[in-house]
């Protein structure tokens, strides 16, 4: 039921789901609950499931082949996408596809992995405007998969989505997945305080549609 190129999402999405942390990695202070070595099996789901079929880009969007796309704005992802006969993916979407019915916390499982996706690289970051570009090829970590099979959806790249609804805190685009720093890359998590026209050296996006 979907394009090449493009995974099946299809199950029973949770809206609202409680997760909990066992361990912190990072020490007190403002970061302190930033990453979480590993959370309590399972999650809970709080409020009724929702039904959901559709289908999502198995990688990030790709320049030249090789390297997926950055300096991308949300506008960017709209436009790329619409000439694909696709669209940016909805903040529920993207979580679906990363955490499964099972709502993992991160998309290989319940415990931190820095070596299973492009995260946590603290080495020659640069400073915000001139980052180093860490920007790992699609698939490089095979084992950064979700339960459906998509890609990178941990580090790498953020990604721009549609927020549900009237917007999440006002916002309604907001950046999911983090990017290679060390930062929480949690299914759930998001980033907010960019407008739909910023895309830096750290934002790229994938298309979603809806499945035949």
């Amino acid at each position: 039921g979907c394009p090449e190129g493009m995974v099946l999402v299809s199950g029973s999405y949770c809206p609202e789901v409680e997760h909990t942390c066992l361990e912190w990695m990072d020490p007190p202070g403002r970061y302190e609950h930033f990453r979480c070595a590993e959370y309590k099996q399972p999650a809970t789901c709080k409020s009724g499931r929702v039904t959901m079929r559709y289908c999502i880009d198995r990688t990030e969007l790709v320049e030249d082949g090789k390297l997926p796309r950055n300096h991308t704005s949300f506008h960017d992802v709209s436009r790329i996408c619409a000439a694909r006969g696709k669209r940016p993916c909805r903040e529920s979407e993207w979580q679906f596809a990363c955490e499964g019915e099972e709502m993992r916390p991160y998309p290989y499982g319940w415990k931190r992995d820095a070596t299973a996706c492009n995260v946590d690289v603290t080495k020659d970051l640069g400073r915000t405007g001139r980052l180093v570009d860490h920007r790992a090829e699609p698939g490089a970590f095979d084992r950064c998969a979700s339960p459906f099979g998509v890609m990178d959806m941990s580090g790498n790249l953020e990604e721009w989505v549609a927020a549900d609804g009237a917007g999440k805190m006002g916002w309604h685009q907001v950046l999911k997945g983090s990017w290679w720093i060390p930062s929480r890359h949690a299914c759930r998590s998001f980033q907010i305080g960019h407008g739909p026209e910023y895309g830096g050296g750290e934002t790229g996006g994938r298309c979603c549609k809806d499945a035949d």
